[in-house]
């Protein structure tokens, strides 16, 4: 049985700000439990609702040095659908409404403490991991101690180190005299080789220096960071690297994303009978939103953080164009405030066509999967994206740009040779966004049958975790030897 301990800031179901607590909390699920066990550590945050603070047992607790004093470290365990959960607890650090605070430095340093706290918690644990599997930057420094502090103990010798980047745009950066005092580290940790990063100190950088192996979340992803425009310079570090860095695609829970059996939609259906099924729910969400109430417009859904990244400049750009077609369009997400006020002044020009939801609700998001007949995801950059997965199993074809995980997932449909399960665009281009659309209208309106057939291959494909646990597990094998 070898031993993976997962160490990250957030996990579904206790603490989720965006894909990487589904990833954290999701994964260890599928992973094979006859060869191994898989468990998770997470800081205590006082916003983790009641519900779930109520599961959590104490262990022990001890006293830390950080930061030229001595902080309390507690250690809590959970155990949810078969999966071990350890929670790191110190109400100064992890107090607050949300798990991030905003302020960089106060984020700095309660993730320096984690990353510092979760080794040391490790001997008293029943749990020796064979590897400690970190998440983003806020785990950066884990792989830094433990070769720094923790190698004189005879419980870390051999234990190895996986750092998977979620969005290499998130590092954890301030000035190395600020981070040398929190953190304790030597001066030999802060040159350009390690932690030092154009005169400031870095934990992801940190992170990538110091582990055995470095993965993200996307083979397509992994091949751009190591290029200027994707690296955020940190792409000749990535190069150096590049035989310990490789991709491997997320995937979504298939028990909460199934179209046949979920609780959010009025009328649930199948592969089999999505061509009389599916319809229902687009009348039902067009009622509910004041829509026209139309069968054969073609149905645009937009779920997304409203940014530059995922590709609001473009549809700003082209929005009023696209609103002469034959479409509806309807979003659903908070974000930047000129793409929010950009939706809700087309709700308002385009009171039928346009439905702004500015906004999150997740019974919506499956409402508007399930009644979509297309989904936008014109992104900038995407390490992997889930949206797009999710259209594709409730039989939503995406139209998505060629980059990150979009690219990985999204087969582009080709209609010489009937293949395909969306439809996708090359360029970061608002016109070839609109092509790229009104090529998938096209399709809609005109060949009827050949847009079901895709829906067909759209609802086959397999981005389950399943899929994606096997290749974690190839790595695991590989690493351990």
């Amino acid at each position: 049985m070898k031993n993976i301990l997962f160490v990250a800031s957030e996990s579904v179901p206790f603490i989720k700000t965006g894909g990487l607590a589904d990833v954290v909390g999701s994964l260890p699920k599928c992973v094979n439990k006859k060869y191994f066990d898989v468990r998770v550590m997470i800081p205590k945050y006082t916003c983790i609702s009641q519900e779930w603070r109520d599961k959590m047992v104490f262990k022990t607790s001890f006293y830390m040095d950080f930061h030229w004093r001595s902080e309390y470290v507690g250690i809590l365990e959970a155990k949810v659908d078969g999966v071990t959960y350890y929670f790191i607890d110190n109400e100064s650090m992890f107090g607050g409404f949300r798990p991030y605070s905003g302020n960089v430095l106060d984020d700095m340093e309660k993730f320096i403490f984690f990353s510092k706290a979760a080794l040391a918690a490790m001997p008293l644990l029943d749990f020796r991991p064979d590897i400690i599997h970190c998440h983003d930057w806020q785990t950066g420094l884990v792989p830094v101690y433990l070769k720094e502090r923790f190698q004189g103990n005879e419980f870390f010798h051999g234990i190895k180190t996986i750092m998977t980047i979620h969005n290499l745009k998130f590092q954890g950066k301030w000035d190395v005299k600020t981070v040398k005092d929190i953190s304790g580290l030597p001066d030999y940790y802060f040159t350009p080789d390690k932690l030092e990063h154009y005169k400031n100190a870095n934990m992801l950088k940190g992170g990538l220096v110091y582990a055995d192996a470095i993965t993200t979340v996307s083979e397509t992803y992994a091949q751009e960071i190591m290029t200027p425009f994707y690296g955020e310079s940190l792409d000749g570090l990535l190069r150096a690297r590049e035989h310990d860095l490789r991709g491997i695609v997320n995937g979504i829970d298939y028990t909460d994303y199934d179209p046949s059996k979920d609780p959010h939609i009025d009328f649930p259906y199948t592969p089999q009978n999505f061509r009389k099924e599916k319809i229902k729910n687009k009348r039902a969400l067009q009622k509910e939103l004041g829509l026209e109430e139309n069968d054969k417009l073609m149905m645009i859904g937009i779920i997304s953080r409203l940014t530059d990244q995922k590709g609001f400049d473009l549809i700003a750009y082209m929005m009023d164009e696209l609103c002469q077609d034959a479409v509806q369009i309807v979003v659903l997400g908070t974000g930047d405030e000129q793409y929010e006020n950009m939706f809700r002044h087309f709700d308002w020009k385009y009171n039928n066509k346009v439905s702004a939801n500015i906004y999150y609700s997740e019974a919506l998001s499956h409402k508007i999967y399930a009644a979509s007949d297309a989904f936008l995801m014109p992104s900038l950059f995407e390490p992997c994206g889930l949206s797009q997965l999710m259209s594709l199993r409730y039989g939503t074809l995406p139209i998505v740009r060629e980059t990150g995980g979009l690219k990985d997932t999204v087969e582009p449909y080709n209609e010489y040779e009937c293949t395909g399960t969306g439809f996708s665009f090359v360029n970061y281009n608002a016109h070839e966004m609109l092509a790229s659309i009104r090529y998938a209208e096209k399709i809609y309106y005109d060949r009827k049958r050949e847009w079901n057939k895709m829906v067909d291959r759209a609802m086959a494909v397999d981005f389950s975790w399943d899929v994606s646990a096997k290749k974690y597990q190839e790595m695991y094998d590989w690493l351990i030897g």
